[in-house]
């Protein structure tokens, strides 16, 4: 088969979640062998849907999806769901396949030395059975990543693949990708990323369900789309105007009468045609409205203190003193490589109740966890929102929501069935509503659309109470005033 033959082909494919939300609507597009290409829409446009119609875990409403035959896709998911979390490492990649593989140990050998995640020496012997709830968020990414690499497939999906990675991680997948001949499609937030190793974009248009194809690398096709809105816009702002003005004349000629309604008449068809040469701009223009978390008003002067801290080192815990107190205002940063303790050591803080660590108690702890943990997935966004609120007003709550971009239609939805950057957007929300006076984030930029990335930072950059910050993306942390910075990473 020509390289240039459609591997996958979309024709008029519609889909929707249920009645009242469309995902696709008569949406066509081709993929080509060894394409490597970008899904992009804003949270919620239904990318990972996509990635789930070609895998074919769900089903189309109407079209018809190609996909040349023989040919083998694998998935490289966004988060691992809770039960496989108790899996251990070898029982993690077994279930990849229909069929036992007797010979899986050296297979998977070859992927964790591909994802940069091999154990050493003295761990080799254990290292499969290992559960994999005890791997950090960053090498859980990178088991994810060699989950769908063991496979082989001819068609590798990767669903955010740099979340939770350091900047070694993102490093060592780029090189991976950049020299890997088969077809790949990613959904990623991270331009860098994309631009390096991309050759073209889908993208996913939320206003009329389509599925729009580029080529070029990334940053070209961002251009393209920015261009195309502002032509849109200026169209629309010169169509107004043209109307507003044929509307005056109306109004002026329907009251002199004879001929001059006729004429009236022939300007109103002109002012409806007008209105229908409109464009809807699209919406991914649209961002989350700046906001302001808001600190309780008692936030004492010393908020907490650590005198210790435990850090993995070659698997092995190891306690390590300090002498550190994050006074009210203070914004703290959390670094080191993946593994070494970080989201343990923001676990134990949120908790308050681990050695070496002392939260003041009167002081409210909002805690963004990265894999959302904390969130009640069978409540409603309404009510999990509404059990945010000191004041349980539902205006001020919708008012609230809205600035997030989660609005009416979204309000009976599960907070399980919202996709990852739908509940970064509400656990956001939920800050803002809470008012902590201790505000403690691991890797917040996970899974957001990069419009909503400069919005965020503000609003931490301008946080009077005390916070404590986990994030591998420099661009963002660069963004926001950091006063101390603990590095777990340091040898002591």
């Amino acid at each position: 088969m020509s390289r240039m033959e459609g591997l996958i082909v979309f024709n008029e494919v519609s889909y929707e979640y249920d009645a009242t939300r469309p995902i696709l609507k008569s949406a066509s597009f081709v993929v080509r062998r060894g394409g490597k290409l970008t899904l992009m829409g804003q949270n919620g446009a239904g990318k990972s849907t996509l990635f789930a119609l070609i895998t074919g875990l769900l089903k189309q409403d109407s079209g018809d999806i190609n996909i040349q035959p023989r040919t083998t896709i694998a998935i490289s998911r966004q988060i691992i769901p809770r039960p496989e979390l108790k899996l251990t490492v070898r029982t993690f990649f077994e279930q990849c396949f229909k069929e036992k593989i007797y010979d899986i140990d050296p297979k998977i050998d070859d992927v964790l030395e591909i994802v940069n995640l091999t154990p050493t020496e003295k761990m080799k012997e254990t290292f499969k059975d290992r559960i994999i709830g005890s791997f950090s968020g960053g090498q859980q990414a990178r088991l994810l990543l060699a989950q769908a690499l063991i496979q082989n497939p001819d068609v590798l999906l990767l669903d955010e693949p740099t979340n939770n990675l350091d900047v070694s991680g993102i490093d060592h997948l780029t090189t991976f990708l950049k020299e890997y001949t088969k077809t790949v499609l990613v959904i990623s937030h991270d331009a860098d990323f994309l631009n390096s190793f991309t050759d073209g974009v889908l993208y996913l248009n939320v206003q009329n369900r389509q599925v729009e194809q580029y080529n070029g690398n990334y940053h070209t096709v961002l251009k393209d789309i920015a261009a195309r809105v502002e032509r849109e816009q200026r169209q629309n702002a010169q169509l107004a105007k043209e109307i507003q003005a044929n509307k005056d004349k109306v109004n002026y000629f329907s009251n002199k009468g004879g001929k001059m309604r006729l004429v009236a008449k022939r300007m109103r068809d002109d002012i409806e045609e007008a209105e229908e040469n409109k464009v809807d701009v699209r919406r991914e223009d649209k961002t989350i409205r700046p906001f302001t978390i808001e600190p309780q008003t008692d936030v004492p002067i010393d908020v907490v203190k650590l005198t210790s801290y435990k850090v993995i080192r070659n698997h092995v815990p190891k306690e390590v003193e300090c002498s550190l107190i994050l006074k009210r205002g203070s914004h703290l940063q959390i670094i080191g490589p993946n593994g070494i303790g970080k989201t343990t050591l923001l676990e134990s803080l949120a908790s308050g109740h681990a050695k070496g660590e002392q939260v003041t108690p009167s002081v409210k702890i909002g805690y963004y966890r990265q894999d959302f943990s904390n969130l009640e997935f069978e409540k409603t966004v309404f009510e999990t929102l509404m059990d945010s609120m000191p004041k349980k007003i539902e205006e001020d709550m919708r008012s609230i929501a809205s600035g997030f971009l989660l609005f009416s239609d979204l309000m009976k939805t599960r907070v399980g069935n919202l996709s990852e950057g739908q509940k970064g957007l509400m656990a956001f929300a939920k800050l803002t509503m809470e008012r902590p006076g201790l505000l403690i984030l691991d890797e917040p930029t996970n899974h957001i659309n990069f419009r909503h990335i400069p919005i965020i930072a503000k609003a931490l950059n301008e946080y009077i109470g005390a916070m404590i910050l986990v994030s591998h993306v420099p661009e963002f942390v660069e963004q926001i005033r950091i006063d101390e910075v603990l590095d777990l990473g340091k040898q002591k």
